[in-house]
């Protein structure tokens, strides 16, 4: 009981008080901060993912009608070559001596 009669005991322990209770408010500040900077970079990489994916599915879907465009032009060219052999069989009949 004889240091709370010291008023010099009571002002160093005030002292230290007032020093524990500013680093512990810097401290939570600091990590509030740090929590800040991880919830933002976790909510940005998120969001880079979720378009890389929609890219992914674009190219995807486009090679998808890359194909379907060729394989339809392929389609058209192989009509198109029979049907000009079937011409040149017609004229080759006309032309025929029996």
């Amino acid at each position: 009981m004889r240091g709370w009669k010291n008023p010099g005991m009571l002002g160093k322990l005030e002292t230290r008080k007032d020093t524990v209770q500013v680093a512990v408010e810097s401290a939570f500040h600091h990590v509030g901060q740090i929590v800040t900077i991880i919830t933002t970079a976790g909510r940005e990489v998120t969001r880079e993912l979720g378009e890389w994916a929609t890219e992914l599915f674009e190219m995807r879907e486009a090679a998808r009608q890359a194909q379907a465009d060729q394989d339809a032009h392929a389609e058209a060219v192989t009509l198109a070559d029979q049907r000009t052999q079937a011409e040149r069989d017609a004229v080759a009949a006309e032309h025929r001596i029996d």
